[in-house]
This record gives structure tokens, C-alpha cells and sequence, in this order.
């Protein structure tokens, strides 16, 4: 599948390009046996004209045939390129940055490659029940792998320790899994995993929340 490049996308978001967009499909619940709880999810990676993408998960419990049942969980964030920080970042808080750009071409950000095949990234992700996780990976190519470096948990949160994910783009389908180490000291469990298909360019990131590109099947 041929990635195609907004022309006015950051070069440092160049390895990552391949996520931007709205995506939704199916999944089941732990291992994905035939017997497990099955979701429907829409995830969108937006730009936002800073180095980073914005992340949103919307999933739902659902039928088999896509009928959705009740709300499942929602996760909200920001992925990036890893590297030191430099003049051009925002921040702390609303302090501008530099609007030279510390990365203008496919040359500078080559410069950042962990090797000759992956490019590290950064992602923070913030979950319903006060928890907040920071992930660290790699991206090769259109194949990623997030390892939870740190996990924030407030008196909402369950049990969760750590947890790592993977995502890879298969035949233009996003292939994806997640797995949660729940205490310290043991081994990671498989806790879900789905096949999402990209939606049409024109409604990437317009659709309301709750409402997931399935027509004739959530409407009331």
C-alpha cells in the first residue's frame, strides 16, 4: 500500500505518517478466542502542526454484525518522534516555541534514527479512571512497538502495572495488539486486539464523537 504524504507535513513526523487518519474495525477481549467479548474501535491520529500527532480511541462493546452495545473505554494523546528537546518545542505549558523548525528536511530527520532501521518514538496515552501512561519504542517502517516505561494511577484505577503494544500495517488494514503485565513480576497477558480498516480521507477525524462510520447498524 503506497503511503501518500500531506505536503505540508512535518518532516519529523514523516515515519509516523502512516497513522495519520481515522481507522475503525473489530476486536475481541483477552486472547480473541471465539468465546471472548467482542468491540468495535475508531482510532484517529490527527496533526496538529507541532512535532506530534493527537490520538483518540473511541471502542464499544459490540455484536458480531457491528451492532454496538454500550461505551467500552476511551483513550486520548500525543505520539512522537523521541529526541532531546530543542528551541522549536512548546512548553512548559503555554511557553511559545521557536518558529524555526529544528528539522526541515527527510536529511535532518534522518539524523535521528536509533539505526539503520528504526526511528525511536514517545507516546503518552490518558485512560477513563485517572491513569496515564508514557510509552517508549520503535517505529520500522509501518510497524510500531510501545513498552510502558511509567504508569500514573489514581484511586479510580484498577490494577495495572505495565503494558506494551504493538500496531503494524498489513494489506492497508491496521493490525494491532495490546498486552498488560498486572502486578509486578509477572509475565504479560494478551489483554486485546483488533483489525482496523481506514476510513475514507474525507471523514478522517469529522465524525462526532460515539458515532463510528457503520451506517445502518448504530443508528436508533
Amino acid at each position: 500500500m503506497a503511503i501518500e504524504l500531506p505536503y505540508d507535513l512535518l518532516p519529523e513526523l514523516s515515519p509516523l505518517s502512516w497513522l495519520i487518519g481515522s481507522w475503525e474495525g473489530q476486536g475481541r477481549l483477552g486472547a480473541g478466542e471465539e468465546d471472548s467479548q467482542i468491540f468495535y474501535q475508531r482510532i484517529d491520529f490527527g496533526e496538529t502542526g507541532l512535532p506530534f500527532l493527537q490520538y483518540r480511541a473511541e471502542t464499544w462493546l459490540s455484536e458480531e454484525d457491528g451492532t454496538l452495545i454500550r461505551p467500552l473505554t476511551f483513550e486520548s494523546g500525543y505520539w512522537a518522534i523521541d529526541r532531546q528537546r530543542h528551541s522549536a518545542d512548546v512548553g512548559p505549558g503555554m511557553k511559545p516555541a521557536d518558529p524555526v523548525p529544528a528539522y526541515r528536511s527527510a536529511e535532518d530527520v534522518e539524523r535521528l534514527r536509533k539505526n539503520e532501521t528504526d526511528f525511536p518514538i514517545t507516546a503518552t496515552i490518558t485512560h477513563p479512571g485517572s491513569m496515564s501512561e508514557l510509552y517508549y519504542g520503535i517505529v520500522r517502517g509501518p510497524q510500531i512497538q510501545l513498552n510502558a516505561d511509567a504508569v500514573l494511577q489514581g484511586t479510580l484505577a484498577g490494577t495495572y502495572h505495565s503494558a506494551n503494544r504493538i500496531y503494524g500495517l498489513v494489506n492497508g488494514q491496521m493490525f494491532w495488539r495490546w498486552d498488560v503485565v498486572e502486578t509486578d513480576g509477572e509475565e504479560p497477558k494478551p489483554h486485546a486486539s483488533g483489525i482496523l480498516d481506514k476510513m475514507p480521507s474525507e471523514n478522517d477525524g469529522r465524525l462526532p464523537p460515539g458515532k463510528p462510520h457503520l451506517p445502518g447498524k448504530h443508528e436508533a
